[in-house]
């Protein structure tokens, strides 16, 4: 690379850094988080004694992991104006990955809760807990700790999936690059910095999960 070429890069990684931390990582955040609620209710609906819940749950997986995200991304924001349902950039974004997540983090927590040992429900029962209660005080702090390592690669590529917001025109990472990149035509220079800012957050967040799961070896029944 030329000067000119380190120069723009010089003055891109302000730009870049201010699209991951006001876009990538708000994105991600809010994503991840509702996406976990629609999970749990997922999985806790595919572990119900009523089948149509079951049914419901099941067919709602299939769906989210058997067609591409980018495919449920535009549907949300270019195929339902169409039925007359309106939904801005951001909130689209936000909509097709909680629910992506959802779909795949709803197995992962499902396999984590049926990971803790029967006793633990039996005991929880003896002693007059009820199951909302169970749930929450004794199964699954022992279920989070099983589920960590799916749940934080989810994570991890929910980062990346971000940049799939750049094609309904979020300003994130990756469409801060593109802007960069449209003028001086330096898109390999602007993607690759941009692939090592992913590479950062995403090697932050790996660290922090090894963390994690060191705190919460603590809930492992033995």
């Amino acid at each position: 690379m030329d000067a000119s070429t380190w120069e723009l890069l010089l003055h891109a990684v302000g730009p870049l850094l201010l699209g991951a931390i006001a876009g990538t990582i708000p994105l991600t955040l809010i994503s991840f988080v509702v996406g976990l609620v629609i999970a749990l209710a997922v999985a806790l609906a595919r572990l119900s004694s009523i089948r149509v819940l079951g049914w419901l749950a099941g067919g709602y997986i299939s769906v989210i992991r058997g067609t591409p995200l980018l495919v449920q991304l535009y549907i949300i924001f270019y195929a339902l104006p169409s039925l007359g349902v309106v939904i801005d950039p951001v909130p689209s974004a936000v909509i097709a990955f909680s629910m992506n997540v959802g779909g795949y983090a709803a197995e992962a927590i499902r396999g984590s809760i049926l990971a803790v040992p029967r006793g633990q429900w039996e005991a929880a029962s003896t002693v007059g807990l009820s199951y909302a209660t169970t749930l929450r005080r004794v199964v699954l702090p022992q279920a989070l700790r099983v589920a960590v390592p799916p749940l934080s690669n989810t994570f991890i590529s929910l980062v990346k999936d971000t940049s799939l917001a750049s094609s309904i025109m979020v300003t994130e990472l990756l469409r801060r690059a593109q802007e960069i990149a449209a003028p001086s035509y330096e898109f390999l220079a602007l993607y690759s910095l941009a692939a090592v800012i992913y590479w950062v957050i995403c090697t932050a967040l790996s660290f922090a999960q090894q963390r994690l799961e060191q705190r919460l070896g603590r809930y492992v029944t033995t």
